[in-house]
């Protein structure tokens, strides 16, 4: 493979979408001012390479380099170097949770390891280096007035991400259901993926004891999410742990009031409370029905004002692509 620019190969091995799928499709664009950059994988947007095309590279005894974001596709990268690969390897840590043996082991071998918030570099004891995510902000972006035709309320709450315990919807229910009892013309979106059968039963006990069921919506995932934050009024991340939180990112940027669980991914770090957006304990059910009420009397324009600018001048894809390209040069 003969290239005018140097190769950039990122990985992506896995059959679902993801907030990992979303960040490397956010950043991808910007690499081609330096570089032909190439995804190695499945599930995922971008120009492909092949297995075959890799082994060409490696034999051509070319430098290139490979960006890896999990540990089947760190494993692949370390099989390339095995056959005399000769290329830089970077890996991001994506997780919040503390890494496995084994997931040490792996990101200990690679050239550059990259986490996402300095929790999860703390979780190493090798060098690691902190880049965050980023939001195209071109795409992510405020419609004044946009209405999602399912919805039949004036107004709109979201909760976006996959639809399980650790998520929080459990909690986000308890504490609004008496609230959208009281105001009809709000209505609740739940927007994910789940695979928790019993999970979303409990989701639908409380929405049945609330009589509710008309303003709770439970959405599929969807590539149209710039649609659901459009449309929200208020987004509420009621999430127990994030390994970053790609949707406080995204929601924030399209002028949602955002309300997010405290010293949770990158929560606390992105909201200043009650300036750009608010935060309350996680789990605590009475002081997020306090807020809620609060919000949905007086949803305060510059809230939302203050929330896109803080994206804007601080978490875009191409500040986070600027920070990759300058590790990878």
């Amino acid at each position: 493979m003969k290239q005018d620019k140097p190769i950039l190969i990122h990985t992506h091995f896995h059959k679902r979408r993801t907030g990992v799928t979303r960040s490397i499709e956010n950043v991808f664009p910007f690499f081609d001012t330096q570089y032909n950059a190439y995804i190695y994988g499945y599930g995922i947007e971008g120009r492909k390479i092949s297995f075959r095309q890799i082994i060409q590279l490696i034999f051509s005894k070319q430098q290139f380099t490979i960006h890896c974001h999990r540990n089947n596709e760190i494993i692949r990268a370390l099989f390339f170097r095995l056959i005399g690969g000769k290329f830089k390897l970077i890996s991001t840590r994506h997780a919040e949770s503390t890494p496995s043996k084994l997931t040490k082991f792996l990101h200990k071998k690679t050239d550059i390891t990259i986490a996402l918030t300095n929790q999860m570099k703390n979780s190493f004891t090798f060098p690691t280096t902190v880049v965050s995510h980023g939001v195209p902000i071109d795409e992510f972006k405020p419609k004044k007035e946009h209405k999602l035709a399912q919805i039949t309320q004036n107004k709109i709450i979201s909760c976006v991400g996959r639809v399980r315990e650790k998520k929080g919807q459990r909690i986000l229910l308890e504490a609004i259901s008496p609230l959208l009892k009281e105001n009809k013309d709000w209505a609740l979106i739940i927007v994910g993926k789940s695979d928790d059968r019993k999970f979303i039963t409990q989701l639908k006990t409380i929405i049945d004891t609330h009589k509710i069921s008309n303003q709770v919506y439970f959405l599929e995932e969807t590539r149209d999410i710039i649609s659901i934050y459009q449309a929200t009024d208020i987004c509420v991340i009621p999430s127990f742990t994030e390994g970053f939180s790609l949707v406080c990112a995204e929601a924030m940027a399209c002028e949602c009031t955002v309300v997010a669980t405290k010293n949770v991914g990158v929560h606390s770090k992105m909201i200043s409370n009650t300036k750009n957006g608010h935060l309350f304990e996680a789990g605590n059910v009475d002081q997020l029905r306090k807020l809620m009420q609060k919000i949905m009397t007086n949803n305060n324009p510059s809230i939302k004002m203050e929330a896109r600018k803080e994206i804007v001048n601080n978490w875009s894809s191409e500040k986070e692509a600027n920070a990759l390209m300058n590790l990878y040069n």
